[in-house]
């Protein structure tokens, strides 16, 4: 009997460091079971050519796996979890479930030109294929991604630490802002917590990571802003809209993104902008380079939330309370 509910807690290797937070988190909330809960044991085996092969060493037999891995560029991070979850499957574990802090691709939604793959749908199809009977997963590009899979989907929404944040920073004339159109939405939930105005920016785009202008709608004059986006990539977007923003009489400008993707030239274009803080979450580590101008960028956790929701699945317990928006 005491092996049929057990949890199994995995990190693939990209995400380490936030797997360990989260099962510190869960430890803090007492034990689970008669033991305290400990990351479980896995290597990956590489091979010359680049092959790499995970396994588990210790048993998941009859156990509930939570294996977690964002999965971010290269491909590999994608490919590595895919095989953990065909492993704890073939090991004859109970349930698999997939725990993505970030979830890759997702920019990928839809045909939004001809003769172009959609993949998002494409990865759900992947998870289902490998053996996952479960995905948790934060701040998705598009809410509508949740109906690719054909199993549950836990949607983690970054608001739970963001907005407790925002009301600490005690800005007098607060005021939310969307950097593009698609933003709207998640702004405007944003500041109905908050109740304070929002703002809007449109944007047109020459082409993938280049923008060619940027018109703010809305009061921005005297305004304390902060930017919410689920994401920074290149920080392009981001930072033309924060220099419009101060340029049409706004008081600060700051920026919350869940998902630190900063790619490219982003760290430089943070650093060269208008913004004077970017608060993001650790669903992404931080570039370790040391050479990466870091000092606007600060980190907001999300491993209590992860936790409280991965012990309240494992126990079959209601999430909703869970959840801001």
């Amino acid at each position: 009997m005491q092996n049929e509910h057990r949890m199994e807690l995995f990190a693939c290797r990209a995400s380490e460091n936030f797997a360990a937070k989260v099962v510190n988190e869960i430890n803090s909330l007492g034990p689970i079971g008669s033991d305290v809960l400990k990351l479980g044991e896995y290597e990956v085996s590489q091979f010359s050519d680049g092959e790499f092969q995970p396994s588990f060493n210790q048993s998941v037999r009859g156990a509930t796996v939570f294996i977690i891995q964002s999965t971010f560029p290269s491909s590999d991070n994608l490919m590595e979890l895919l095989l953990a979850i065909d492993a704890a499957k073939r090991a004859s574990a109970d349930k698999v479930i997939a725990v993505m802090p970030y979830f890759g691709w997702a920019r990928q939604d839809r045909k939004d030109k001809p003769r172009v793959s959609i993949g998002a749908k494409l990865v759900a199809n992947l998870l289902k294929a490998a053996g996952a009977d479960r995905v948790m997963t934060c701040d998705l590009h598009a809410d509508q991604i949740q109906g690719f899979f054909d199993f549950p989907v836990d949607h983690i929404y970054a608001s739970r630490v963001f907005i407790p944040y925002i009301k600490s920073l005690n800005l007098k004339n607060l005021a939310i802002a969307a950097p593009d159109m698609g933003g709207a939405k998640r702004a405007n939930a944003y500041a109905k917590e908050l109740a304070c105005p929002v703002i809007i920016c449109h944007k047109s785009r020459e082409r993938a990571n280049v923008v060619a202008s940027i018109t703010a709608i809305g009061d921005v004059e005297g305004k304390d802003i902060v930017i919410i986006d689920d994401l920074i990539d290149t920080a392009g977007t981001l930072c033309k809209a924060a220099d419009v923003l101060m340029g049409k009489g706004a008081n600060s400008v700051m920026a919350c993104a869940t998902h630190a993707v900063l790619s490219g030239k982003a760290y430089d274009n943070i650093k060269n902008s208008s913004l004077t803080h970017v608060f993001v979450t650790d669903t992404i580590p931080l570039s370790s380079d040391p050479s990466k101008d870091k000092s606007k960028i600060k980190v907001v956790s999300m491993s209590a939330t992860f936790a409280k929701i991965i012990r309240k699945v494992h126990n079959y317990e209601p999430i909703s309370t869970e959840f801001i928006f």
